[in-house]
């Protein structure tokens, strides 16, 4: 569940990526390499998994499915916050700058 919870949300920051084309303001290049990161990560995890377990990899738990599906939710999340910590310091709209200067 990890790795296609990973793969899902590095399709979807590679569309808006693709479709924000060559300005990228908002940095959501660095999210899909965050998630293409995490994705290649359990895609490894998952080769290593099979190959220790054979057959059985194909019939986890069902507490195995639900901790891993809260693994993936989780490294979601933390890529959304590395990613909202990059824009917040990069500050593309200059937000912060004009907040900063008008006080």
């Amino acid at each position: 569940m990890t790795l296609l919870i990973t793969v899902f949300a590095a399709v979807i920051a590679t569309i808006f990526w693709y479709r924000a084309g060559a300005k990228d303001e908002m940095k959501i290049s660095t999210l899909c390499y965050l998630y293409w990161g995490a994705s290649l990560m359990w895609f490894i995890d998952a080769v290593f998994e099979y190959a220790e377990l054979r057959a059985e990899y194909f019939t986890p738990a069902a507490a195995d499915m639900l901790n891993d599906t809260f693994l993936g939710f989780s490294a979601v999340a933390l890529g959304l916050v590395i990613w909202l910590a990059v824009v917040l310091w990069k500050d593309p709209k200059g937000k912060w700058r004009n907040i900063a200067t008008n006080h």
